[in-house]
């Protein structure tokens, strides 16, 4: 996904000088053939997040298309107060690019790990969020951020995600059908989206008609999508590597709860609302809090149980 979106973004910026990438003093490698082939349009800020952020946000002033780049949180919580009041509150065509969503950097412990940082972006106004769930997700995500005006956040996996897709619509902005199904309607988001289709396809294979879509923008989020599957489906899950609290789940229980009328119940599956205690690689940590195939599976039939 990583490799994939950066592409895209050397591409667009061969044919737009206007647009500015800006790192942290990291992404060597993956960066490397942004900097070496578009000299003029590259700057290492170095491991100063907040400088960073307020120069990319005096460059979009001036009439620049400017990404920067960094680890999850640090490209965004460790410069909250620049995104909140240098990009957002000026509109600015800032797009924030983090790398390593939720727990890709998991053997590196807590303070690597993005499990809070979309609930934190969704708070600020005029904040586009895109978390893309495969390749295919992350190539349209830089292309669409790139189009549209304003600030965006953009919430990449580390690499190695499942490829889903083939081909998908070049908007964004409508949740995307991977299965139709009439009974249980999986809503996933960001890198997670493998393991969702994992589950999915263990629950169709018992017999259980399991729908499963991805949404890849945040925010704005379909709404029109979710109030119809509310109003379709007798249980909703949502799925997302995030904290269980504020992030994407949290985005579609406030749509459900404005409904005047739904048939659904909604079960929410995440990062718990803890800080990890242990380190490990991604797919272990996603095991240990519920986010493995096997878990997410496990989850869901307790649910349908309950519920239908």
């Amino acid at each position: 996904m990583r490799n994939a979106a950066i592409k895209t973004l050397v591409e667009l910026a061969e044919s737009d000088p206007d647009i500015i990438l800006i790192a942290s003093d990291l992404g060597y490698g993956v960066l490397d053939d942004f900097r070496t082939r578009l000299t003029r349009q590259f700057f290492n800020a170095g491991i100063c997040e907040q400088n960073m952020t307020s120069v990319a946000a005096g460059l979009a002033l001036e009439g620049k298309t400017v990404f920067t780049y960094s680890i999850g949180n640090f490209s965004t919580m460790r410069c909250l107060e620049q995104i909140r009041n240098d990009v957002a509150y000026h509109n600015a065509n800032v797009k924030i690019v983090s790398v390593g969503g939720g727990l890709a950097y998991g053997s590196l412990g807590m303070t690597h790990h993005a499990t809070e940082d979309i609930s934190i972006m969704r708070s600020l106004p005029n904040l586009k969020i895109f978390a893309p769930g495969d390749k295919q997700e992350a190539v349209a995500a830089v292309e669409e951020i790139y189009r549209i005006p304003g600030p965006c956040y953009l919430r990449l996996g580390k690499g190695g995600e499942t490829d889903v897709h083939k081909q998908i619509p070049q908007q964004l902005s409508k949740a995307i059908k991977i299965y139709d199904g009439d009974q249980v309607c999986i809503l996933s988001t960001g890198g997670i989206l493998g393991n969702a289709l994992g589950a999915a396809n263990i629950l169709r294979g018992e017999g259980f008609e399991i729908a499963l879509y991805s949404l890849p923008v945040v925010k704005p989020l379909d709404v029109e999508t979710i109030r119809q599957c509310a109003h379709t489906y007798k249980l909703l899950i949502s799925i997302e590597e995030h904290n269980i609290v504020g992030g994407f789940g949290g985005a579609v229980a406030e749509v459900m709860a404005e409904m005047t009328h739904n048939k659904a119940v909604l079960r929410r599956i995440g990062f718990p609302d803890v800080y990890p205690s242990i380190v490990g690689s991604q797919d272990y940590l996603r095991d240990v809090y519920g986010l493995s195939i096997n878990k997410i599976v496990d989850t869901i039939r307790k649910a349908i149980d309950e519920t239908i």
